[in-house]
């Protein structure tokens, strides 16, 4: 007679507890820990940096804050992802391990995880109620698309080609530019 034990969900705090004494990166997907991507180009990391310098500049002394993808956002109970970078706009706890009131989340996309981020996590991402702007960003070419709900409850998808376009934030009253989150890494 052979015993089978029931594979049980972990929690979001066991999840969490566990990350922290984790060499590498993971998300929490349909209750168990998925080891993340690694190996990124070089071409992508500059992207995510200027975001961030970008990010960082224009929401310096106000409520909002950006993260890295050492930080965390639960896409619905039990679930949580590590986007590129985000933006979160709640509480401020320097020992939280998930943004409080995440608002805008970027997405810099690679062969390896482009059709999982344009397809399942855009989902999930629209699904929370806070979040106000999705951009996903291509590393190669200066094209982005930002999916925004600011007043109404719908989603409006706008792609954005070409160094000269402005990306809009009003969910966090900014504009960036595109040109300067691709400063370094297009010619």
């Amino acid at each position: 007679m052979s015993v089978v034990s029931a594979v049980v969900p972990w929690t979001t705090d066991a999840f969490l507890d566990w990350q922290a004494e984790q060499d590498d990166r993971y998300e929490l997907v349909d209750g168990f820990p998925l080891k993340m991507m690694t190996g990124a180009t070089r071409r992508h990391d500059l992207v995510v940096v200027n975001i961030l310098v970008a990010l960082r500049i224009r929401l310096r002394n106000g409520p909002c804050i950006p993260f890295t993808a050492d930080g965390a956002v639960e896409t619905r109970p039990g679930q949580i992802r590590r986007p590129d970078v985000g933006v979160d706009c709640g509480p401020t706890d320097p020992d939280a391990r998930i943004a409080s009131e995440p608002t805008v989340v970027f997405e810099v996309l690679s062969p390896s995880t482009r059709d999982f981020d344009r397809l399942r996590k855009i989902g999930e991402y629209k699904s929370m109620p806070l979040l106000r702007h999705i951009v996903l960003m291509e590393p190669d070419r200066s094209h982005a698309v930002v999916w925004s709900r600011i007043e109404r409850a719908d989603w409006e998808e706008h792609t954005l080609e070409g160094m000269e376009a402005v990306l809009p934030l009003p969910g966090i009253a900014i504009e960036l530019r595109l040109d300067e989150l691709y400063e370094g890494v297009l010619a």
